[in-house]
């Protein structure tokens, strides 16, 4: 029986959490700073790293009394090392060295991207992990900072098969809620703006889905480009404003759902489109943005028959940290720790492996 304390501090969510053998979550604490950063229209790296100063011992003191257990009891400390906003995962980082010398226990740099697709394995996951006919597994990771397709096979390696050349889908939700004057968090604000919009009303456009007629090179193929969806939408409302429209009502949920669509359809169809041609028998989406519930239910229905689609609870979903303790419970186990001197990446690395298939 091991217990592993996560630390997460890469955006703007100080958490803590506590999982017992690497999937019972005993608990996991999560201090947002959404109003912090909202009058800001987005995260201010150098307010979060404030807040996360002022968080981390609550949010940990928190999670240990909720999981009714003390730091004798836990077995060791992981957090998260990258990728993010280093003032932010400087502070986390920092604390749990501290943590860990304090208490003589391991300590674990996690790779937040990879803790993503854990997220979805946490609870009910460990039979799928463990069974030979769940691979390969193509794992899509939607959120702020990430639009990527990672194919993961029986023997623990991996294989980035595309990424974002740009925007990623949750910063152009981001940006778009904005642009629009919704406010933010964008992603929770646009679905809940386009509920009862018209989808089909505005045609935005589909990068990099050799939709507009070009034919898509092959380097191409599993990538994803947003920057262009958000600057259709610039334009279609100046537009609308030029001609005397005010974006609100029927018109603004249109607008918004159209552009929600085309996020999505992109998304779904590059990954189930990975699916297909490396054969997956699992299809597992993760991180913020598959919070999304339009996205959810078309991965749901586009999914093929035969293969098994594990979306990420919502509450695993946005950053947390029992996907950091839950991750690091391997890492443990392959008795991988970290040196004290470790330090923050900010980029993601490249991933050849993960810790939680062998």
């Amino acid at each position: 029986m091991s217990y592993i304390l996560g630390i997460e501090s890469s955006c703007d969510e100080t958490a803590c959490a506590i999982v017992k053998d690497g999937y019972e979550v005993l608990s996991s604490i999560v201090a947002s700073q959404i109003a912090k950063h909202a009058v800001h229209g987005g995260v201010v790296p150098e307010l979060a790293a404030r807040e996360h100063l002022k968080g981390c011992k609550v949010v940990v003191e928190t999670a240990l009394k909720e999981a009714n257990l003390t730091m004798e009891d836990i077995d060791a400390v992981a957090v998260t090392q990258g990728p993010g906003l280093m003032p932010a995962l400087l502070v986390g980082i920092n604390f749990a060295k501290g943590l860990a010398m304090g208490y003589n226990k391991p300590i674990i740099g996690v790779n937040h991207f990879l803790a993503h697709i854990y997220g979805a394995f946490l609870g009910d996951g460990k039979e799928d992990l463990e069974n030979p006919d769940s691979y390969p597994i193509l794992a899509l990771v939607v959120s702020g900072g990430h639009s990527s397709l990672l194919l993961l096979e029986r023997d623990g390696k991996a294989t980035h098969l595309g990424w974002t050349i740009d925007d990623a889908a949750g910063e152009a939700l981001d940006k778009g809620a904005k642009l629009l004057g919704l406010g933010y968090p964008g992603g929770p604000i646009m679905q809940k703006t386009g509920e009862g919009g018209d989808n089909k009303r505005f045609n935005f456009p589909r990068p990099l889905t050799g939709a507009a007629g070009k034919a898509l090179s092959e380097e191409h193929k599993y990538n994803f480009s947003f920057s262009g969806i958000k600057t259709a939408l610039l334009y279609q409302s100046k537009f609308l404003e030029e001609s005397g429209e005010k974006i609100e009502g029927q018109l603004l949920q249109d607008i918004v759902a159209s552009y929600q669509e085309a996020i999505v359809d992109v998304l779904s169809k590059k990954a189930i489109k990975a699916a297909k041609d490396f054969k997956a028998k699992t299809i597992v989406v993760a991180g913020g943005v598959a919070c999304n519930k339009v996205l959810r239910e078309r991965m749901a229905e586009l999914t093929p028959k035969g293969v098994k689609l594990r979306i990420a609870k919502p509450v695993n979903c946005t950053d947390n940290a029992a996907m950091v303790a839950g991750i690091g419970y391997h890492h443990f186990m392959n008795k991988e720790f970290s040196e004290l001197n470790f330090d923050a990446y900010a980029r993601l690395p490249e991933i050849s492996e993960v810790p939680f298939i062998k």
